[in-house]
């Protein structure tokens, strides 16, 4: 009878085991699937660049609670070349959603290297997106969508966020765009 029962015990803590480690697959394709913004980004082919550093007096990102606030961030390409001119003179509403998905990239990658870890980010709270445009262009959210569009591909429901798109006489160094975003974040 005793033989039996610790057959029954060492049988049911088996089945327990790999009930267990089926729960811990499932759970690790799910996050994988909705949940791991870098498994999204190897999924799209993206590798994260070195955040570049601040060109004067600040700092990519500051902190406060579980905010972070990313400072503006232009188009700056893997290669080291900046996506620059004027959107509706120089450039097209679709070279300039370009630029804008280039700034995504590299705001991501401020966030990687502050947070280690993309699955921190709970929110993208705030997006303020400007584009060096003509006087008379009046498409910036078409040109700033390129940011968005990207952000809530990576992030899922979290990327969703507020906007403003405007337009700017000129930015820092002619480029195209620069965009600057408020992220809540895990503790």
């Amino acid at each position: 009878m005793r033989m039996r029962y610790v057959f029954f015990v060492v049988a049911l803590l088996l089945g327990c085991q790999a009930e267990q480690k089926s729960v811990e697959v499932q759970n690790s394709s799910a996050r994988v699937q909705s949940g791991d913004p870098e498994a999204k980004l190897r999924e799209l082919g993206i590798t994260l660049p070195q955040p570049s550093s601040p060109v004067a007096n600040y700092v990519n990102a500051v902190r406060t609670g579980n905010l972070i606030f990313l400072a503006g961030k232009g188009p700056t390409r893997a290669d080291g070349s900046r996506v620059t001119g004027k959107v509706g003179t120089d450039l097209s509403v679709e070279q300039g959603y370009e630029a804008a998905r280039v700034t995504a990239i590299n705001q991501i990658a401020v966030l990687k290297a502050e947070l280690g870890d993309l699955r921190k980010v709970k929110r993208f709270v705030k997006v303020l997106g400007m584009v060096n445009c003509s006087p008379d262009f009046t498409d910036q959210p078409k040109v700033i969508n390129g940011f968005s569009d990207l952000i809530v591909e990576v992030f899922g429901e979290q990327g969703k966020h507020a906007r403003a798109a405007v337009g700017m006489a000129s930015l820092p160094g002619g480029i195209a765009v620069e965009i600057e975003a408020i992220v809540e974040v895990a503790e």
